[in-house]
C-alpha cells in the first residue's frame, strides 16, 4: 500500500514519463519512421492513463486491465468522453499485426487526438492542485 506521498511521486514520475514519451514521438515523427511513432504515441497515452488511474487508487498490470479500468471509471461514467475512450481502447496495431502497415496517413490524423487524450488526462490529474508542475 503507497502513502500519498510515494502516490503522488509515483504519478508525478508516470507523467514525466508519458511527457517525454510525447516529444519522442514528435522526433520520430519529425524523421517518417512510422512504426515507432505509432508506438511511441500509444506508450506516451499509457503512461498517461496509468497516472491518472494511481491517483485515483487504482492499477493493473497488464495493458488491457489499464483499459479496461479506464474504460469503467472514466469512460461509462462520462468523465473522460466516448471518443477519447475509443482512441486509447485502440492499440497500436503496428506491434501486433504482421500484415499491417503503417503509414505517414495513418499516424498524422491521430496527433491531435493524442495531444488531447494527454492534456485532457493531465488536467484531471492536476486538478485540485493535486501535483506541482512536472519538470
Amino acid at each position: 500500500m503507497l502513502t500519498d506521498d510515494e502516490r503522488k511521486a509515483l504519478v508525478s514520475n508516470k507523467v514525466r514519463q508519458a511527457r517525454e514519451t510525447w516529444e519522442e514521438t514528435v522526433g520520430i515523427i519529425e524523421n517518417g519512421h512510422w512504426y515507432a511513432a505509432a508506438n511511441r504515441m500509444y506508450y506516451a497515452c499509457y503512461y498517461m492513463t496509468s497516472a491518472l488511474l494511481l491517483k485515483n487508487g487504482q492499477s493493473a498490470h497488464t495493458h488491457g486491465g489499464i483499459i479496461g479500468l479506464f474504460g469503467l471509471h472514466f469512460i461509462k461514467t462520462g468523465v473522460i468522453s466516448s471518443d477519447l475512450g475509443k482512441f486509447y481502447s485502440l492499440r497500436q496495431t503496428g506491434d501486433y499485426d504482421d500484415w499491417k502497415v503503417v503509414t505517414e496517413s495513418d499516424i498524422m490524423p491521430l496527433i491531435p487526438t493524442a495531444e488531447s487524450f494527454l492534456d485532457t488526462l493531465e488536467n484531471l490529474i492536476r486538478r485540485d492542485g493535486y501535483l506541482e508542475e512536472v519538470k
